[in-house]
């Protein structure tokens, strides 16, 4: 694929951006029909992962909103607004706006993995929330409640849109960075959104759980596409790139990243 040139204008930078996020989108929603044995093997094992964890769900829950309390108003505000579509959209268009004036590929590049993946994982998310009809922690009902395809937003809860939202940028600039501390930050930074929502009692800890999977393996799929099409002058090689991996032993699941 013939990449742009610093010669280019800012109207061709655009359109060529606009094409690459539009291509990564398309990849993102084909790419289950492409998928092999080991990738149906990991599913399944999301899906058991989430199963045990599901068995702690309404005692993890109360957990958190007893904690409520106890927890400075600036992390609970900053996780609320960090997760919201708005706040969201504005920091990347921001992002994408300095990087296609300055004509930087790096941070175009990294801004059009996110609005692909956003995009993405922000449907799935939008589908499931009323596919599912998840009742929320602070409505009295236990986590089994679900009322399928419900308009009510007491009934949205999974997965967790925030998450979704904050875990997709923070996964995709985390990316960019060669640097394990540098990656550390960026992530403690984005964990902030997920772990508010907890202790604010409006998601259960799969919902959580899901929603930080979800956005993981889209970017993932995303980047290795612009990656591997050559888009992009990547200055991140592919070996020093972070790996994750679900792991989970009875009702404990957790991600782990490899750098």
């Amino acid at each position: 694929m013939k990449k742009t040139k610093d010669t280019a204008s800012v109207i061709q930078l655009a359109g060529y951006d606009a094409k690459q996020a539009l291509l990564g989108i398309k990849h993102s929603f084909t790419r289950p029909f492409h998928w092999k044995k080991k990738d149906f093997t990991t599913l399944g094992a999301i899906s058991l992962g989430l199963f045990g964890l599901s068995t702690i769900d309404d005692e993890g829950s109360a957990f958190f909103i007893r904690q409520e309390p106890y927890v400075p108003n600036v992390f609970q505000e900053a996780g609320t607004r960090f997760g919201s579509p708005q706040v969201y959209f504005i920091a990347n268009a921001g992002l994408y706006g300095f990087g296609l004036l300055t004509k930087n590929e790096k941070i175009r590049k990294t801004s059009v993995l996110i609005i692909s993946s956003s995009f993405t994982t922000g449907l799935i998310q939008s589908f499931s929330k009323t596919a599912f009809g998840r009742v929320r922690p602070k409505n009295g009902y236990k986590s089994t409640e679900f009322r399928f395809w419900s308009k009510e937003p007491q009934f949205h809860s999974f997965p967790s849109g925030h998450t979704v939202l904050s875990m997709t940028m923070t996964h995709a600039i985390a990316k960019q960075f060669d640097n394990v501390w540098s990656k550390v930050g960026i992530y403690t930074l984005g964990s902030i959104v997920p772990i508010s929502r907890l202790f604010a009692g409006v998601h259960w800890l799969t919902d959580v759980a899901l929603g930080t999977v979800i956005s993981i393996a889209v970017v993932d799929s995303v980047d290795k596409f612009l990656f591997n099409t050559k888009a992009y002058n990547d200055s991140v090689k592919e070996k020093n790139r972070i790996s994750w991996k679900l792991h989970f032993t009875g009702n404990k699941i957790g991600i782990i990243g490899v750098f």
